[in-house]
């Protein structure tokens, strides 16, 4: 986008301007720094997981990693997106739907949440300043021992 147009947001839009526009399109959904972090300890613990895929077929959300014949979910969650009790800070630009927009994302991680234990799910959430050694010695422990569980080989493929 040239410069030296005036932007102007479309009727109904989130974007305050331009430069928030920008900003917001650039937030990634996946593959962010704490996860790829954590992708790389767990992966050279040995285990082998999905990549942003959907745990049951028929909902519409995707967990971070995904250990399937374990049944093992991970979300790592963003500070700001998520609500973090210690980090989220209030928006003061367009507070009312970015506010709202934050608690039906947490609403929706409970929702997911139920939905998966019922299903015989283990669900792991973490928060992106959570210490990726301890997230990552965590979800190794709980995919091998729900292993165990199940009579699943110890190294098993995804």
């Amino acid at each position: 986008m040239p410069d030296d147009t005036e932007w102007t947001a479309p009727e109904g839009s989130w974007a305050s301007s331009a430069a928030r526009r920008r900003n917001m399109q650039a937030i990634r959904s996946r593959d962010t720094k704490p996860e790829q972090l954590i992708r790389r300890l767990v992966h050279a613990q040995g285990l082998r997981y999905r990549v942003a895929a959907k745990p049951l077929p028929d909902l519409r959300r995707t967990a971070d990693l995904v250990f399937r014949p374990a049944k093992v979910a991970v979300f790592i969650d963003g500070c700001y997106w998520h609500g973090c009790p210690e980090h989220y800070v209030a928006p003061r630009t367009n507070p009312g739907y970015w506010s709202d927009k934050v608690a039906r994302n947490m609403a929706r991680d409970r929702d997911t949440d139920a939905r998966l234990i019922e299903a015989g799910w283990v669900v792991l959430r973490f928060w992106e300043h959570e210490p990726s050694d301890v997230c990552s010695l965590t979800i190794v422990d709980t995919v091998r021992s729900r292993r165990a569980e199940l009579g699943l080989s110890p190294g098993g493929r995804q």
